[in-house]
Parts: C-alpha cells; structure tokens; sequence
C-alpha cells in the first residue's frame, strides 16, 4: 500500500484459537493515519479475528496471535493489554453494537471516558461533541438503550468509542442489521469523524458496495488470507471482483478459486 506512512502495520500474522483451529494465515495488511481503510469478506472470512487480534482481545475467546507482529504508531503492540491500548487510542466497536442495556444513552456514553479520570471539563465538552455528530441521541439521552432502535443502539456504540478519544477505531459490521438509510446515514458519520475529528478507521465489512464508497484502500479476505488488495475504486471497478465477489452479475458469490478456476477455463476455450 502507498501513500502515508503506516499508522498500523499488521504483519503476517497467524492466529491460533484452542491450540489447534489455525484461523488467520499469514495476514498483512497497513492503515495510514488519518486513512479508512476496508477490510472485506464473508461471514467467517477471519475480520472479526482481525480486528480482535489489533486490539488484543483475543484471550477472552482462547485465541493467540502465534506468528507475526503488529505494530501502531511505530511501536509493537500486540503484547499490550486491551487497557492499555485503549488509553493510547485503539478503540475496537464490536460487531452487534453492545450497549448496556439497563443504562440510559448518556450513562453508556459517559462509560466511554471511564480511562479519563480528573477531565471533566474535557469529557463534558466531548459529550457535547458526540451529540453534534448524533443528534438522535441527545434527543433520547435519557431513554434505556434497550429500548432505543438498532440504528440508534449503533451510534451509542460509535459515540461511546469517540468519548475515550480514540486515534485508531476499528469497527466491527457497522451496517449489520441496520436499514438502508440508516447505514449511509452512519457512514457518512464516519467520513465526518475521519475528515474533522482526524479519527483513523479499520473497518471490517460484509457490505462491500457500502464500504469501498467510503474507504479509501480495502483488503479482501478469504479463509483467513488476504486474496487481494487495492485502492478502494480500482477495486470497485475490478470486473473479476464484481463478478465472483460482489455479486454484481445476480448470482451466487464464488471463492477466488473459483474465480481461477473460471480464467482458466476462459483461456482454453478462447
């Protein structure tokens, strides 16, 4: 990837869950700062894994990363706590959003500045700044979050990640579930923060369509491996792209194999 000076840099990395399911193989991939940067594929591709592997919250589920390295802002990172990465701005919104349900929407906001303690000032102002970006919110900063809509739910979980301040925020499916409307209305959020805020996206995605629009690089995934990589509108005009992978033929998608298999066969009958 050219451009900027890597911001993150994941290197080849292997991740290992329960000592023997090998998920990720060999994986590399680079943000810039101040990039957003597509991470792509289907479901069970390995994003979910790469995301977690970055912010470190791998242990939880059993998994380790057994091969390679990761590093942030030039320095290793992946024997650091989640804590600790969290204080220096890798923030990671888990897919599915989980708010706390029995908290009110301020109340999960404010859980976002928990690692900010004797900044008051400064997380009363960012509370400010969230609800510029969600109005909604403040409208219903007062409702349960489990009785807010899903739309609304995502952009607790988006603002909860902006109160900690993050430099780096890796986000996890931020369209699953959500209607149309309401996933250009959060991706154009997310642009917003990218181009005011100065805040660096990974974002992991089924909505391929969606997310190459808003990115500026993307990485597809399959079975673990990156299988190709580009700039985001070379990608998005890549025609063996939008035939086995982004569908845009009205069939099933296919596997790069299969797309390799398909050259081939053309080859010979040409």
């Amino acid at each position: 990837m050219s451009g900027n000076t890597s911001f993150l840099s994941v290197n080849n990395i292997e991740v290992i869950y329960d000592h023997v399911i090998l998920v990720l193989k060999g994986v590399s991939l680079e943000v810039p700062e101040e990039g957003i940067v597509a991470l792509l594929g289907a479901n069970g591709a390995g994003k979910t894994t790469t995301l977690k592997s970055i912010s470190n919250l791998l242990a939880s589920e059993r998994g380790v990363v057994s091969k390679g390295a990761i590093n942030y802002q030039g320095a290793r990172i992946d024997a650091l706590t989640p804590n600790v990465l969290v204080k220096r701005g890798v923030i990671q919104v888990m897919e599915g959003r989980h708010c706390f349900e029995h908290l009110t929407v301020e109340e999960n906001l404010l859980t976002g500045a928990y690692t900010r303690s004797g900044d008051r000032k400064r997380v009363v102002d960012d509370l400010e700044l969230v609800y510029n970006y969600f109005p909604r919110l403040k409208d219903r900063f007062k409702s349960l979050a489990g009785y807010i809509s899903g739309g609304e739910q995502q952009m607790v979980a988006i603002g909860r990640a902006l109160m900690a301040r993050p430099k780096l925020m890796l986000l996890d499916e931020p369209s699953m579930g959500l209607a149309p409307q309401l996933v250009e209305e959060i991706f154009e959020i997310v642009k917003r923060l990218n181009e005011d805020e100065k805040v660096t996206f990974l974002l992991a995605e089924q909505n391929t369509n969606m997310a190459l629009r808003y990115s500026r690089y993307g990485y597809i995934l399959e079975n673990g491996r990156v299988v190709m990589d580009g700039d985001a509108q070379t990608l998005l005009g890549n025609e063996d792209i939008k035939e086995f992978y982004l569908g845009a033929s009205g069939g099933d998608q296919h596997n790069f194999r299969d797309m390799k298999q398909y050259r081939r066969r053309k080859r010979w009958l040409s």
